[in-house]
């Protein structure tokens, strides 16, 4: 299957050729004939599967199509037609950056608002019209409340990384958005996982939706290399300014568990003559935005995140994800390491797993089915080694039966 076969419209074409797309992906061969159908969308893919231009493509083609030929929409003050609510600062920027990309051929405006800087530009762009508003939930609802923006234009919805705006508590948030809707509208709600919480919010979003699962691997793409060193806490910092010097690794993501231990992490590998930044709900926007674009450029080589921004990084050719600390969640690892070995390249991941985070090293095998491979760094003894994978567990016979 090709782009042309879905019917988008040939500005549309112009635009994935220029940014060198060949073929949809499953997510946009099911997803995008659904959407342009009109059809309300339950959809669940993971990181990396092309889910942004699974419904941005549809949305922008529509819009397009609405528009009399020959004429340019004229854009209301303070609306919009399509919405798009993201959970971090981060990724509504990524989703704003695609949409800009496809619809550069044309008459089609995207803003972004997001919370961390100033209202008044983004009031501003209100005030001048928009076409689609790519939006963080608080923001939004600031807005709104200060009567810069309203809903009754409004023709599409996307819930993008659904699970993830619950696992970040934004159901409250959510629902608050959803009251001041319009009932007729498409609706349409994007999640890595299917859990509980996300059903839920999707009955009450949605009405009688077409749902799409593009099922994962059972192993991990196979272009990431896993594997794991056990470390005693303490020696983290040092264990990974060797790796990156010894293995003269050039790239890599880092992801830390807490804002403080960042900051602290950032200072260590400087003292031994690494330069990395970080990025975290700590640091203002324009900071975090500029730290991001550092790191895509290849002017700052290591980046230290938090979860926060696990969701929100799309680098080409990212060289590797680091797991300083493992994520309390096995598909969140899912998500981290999928930053890495994308489009068919190599990639690599790896964690630094002290004792303590064992439960955490077993759950992420047991999601993935496979044991991660263990390696030993000469010079890093441990004085409290994991224990061996519970994959390898075998039950004993109980004597006496």
């Amino acid at each position: 299957m090709t782009f042309d076969t879905l019917g988008l419209h040939p500005s549309l074409l112009k635009a994935l050729s220029a940014q060198h797309y060949t073929a949809p992906t499953a997510i946009q061969q099911q997803a995008i004939p659904c959407i342009l159908k009109g059809d309300d969308l339950l959809a669940t893919a993971q990181t990396g599967t092309g889910k942004t231009a699974s419904f941005a493509l549809p949305i922008i083609h529509q819009l397009a199509q609405s528009t009399r030929s020959g004429e340019p929409h004229k854009r209301r003050p303070k609306r919009f037609r399509a919405l798009v609510l993201a959970p971090t600062r981060e990724l509504a920027q990524q989703v704003h950056d695609n949409f800009v990309a496809y619809s550069q051929y044309l008459d089609i405006k995207t803003t972004a608002i997001v919370g961390g800087v100033d209202y008044a530009p983004q009031k501003q762009a209100l005030i001048d019209g928009t076409d689609i508003l790519i939006a963080t939930p608080g923001r939004l609802l600031d807005l709104a409340q200060q009567r810069a923006l309203h809903f009754d234009a409004l023709k599409m919805l996307v819930i993008d990384e659904a699970d993830r705006m619950l696992d970040m508590g934004f159901i409250d948030e959510i629902n608050k958005i959803l009251d001041k809707l319009p009932e007729q509208r498409q609706s349409l709600l994007f999640s890595a996982t299917l859990s509980k919480g996300v059903r839920a919010l999707a009955r009450t979003t949605i009405d009688n939706p077409q749902e799409i699962t593009i099922q994962p691997s059972q192993h991990t793409t196979p272009t990431i290399a896993q594997w794991v060193v056990a470390i005693d806490k303490h020696n983290k910092s040092a264990l990974l300014s060797h790796l990156i010097k010894e293995q003269q690794w050039q790239q890599g993501l880092i992801f830390i568990r807490t804002q403080h231990g960042a900051a602290k992490l950032v200072s260590q590998l400087e003292k031994r003559g690494i330069i990395a930044e970080a990025i975290h709900g700590g640091r203002s926007q324009a900071s975090r935005t500029r730290a991001l674009a550092d790191f895509k450029n290849g002017k700052t080589a290591f980046l230290i995140a938090t979860g926060i921004a696990s969701r929100g990084i799309d680098i080409h050719h990212l060289e590797r994800v680091i797991n300083y600390d493992l994520p309390d969640d096995a598909d969140e690892y899912i998500h981290r390491i999928g930053r890495t070995g994308r489009a068919g390249n190599a990639g690599e991941a790896v964690s630094l797993v002290s004792k303590d985070d064992f439960k955490r090293l077993c759950a992420i095998e047991r999601r993935q089915n496979e044991i991660i491979e263990r390696r030993i760094i000469e010079g890093f003894t441990v004085t409290k080694d994991l224990p061996a994978s519970n994959l390898n567990f075998v039950i004993k016979s109980k004597r006496g039966l």
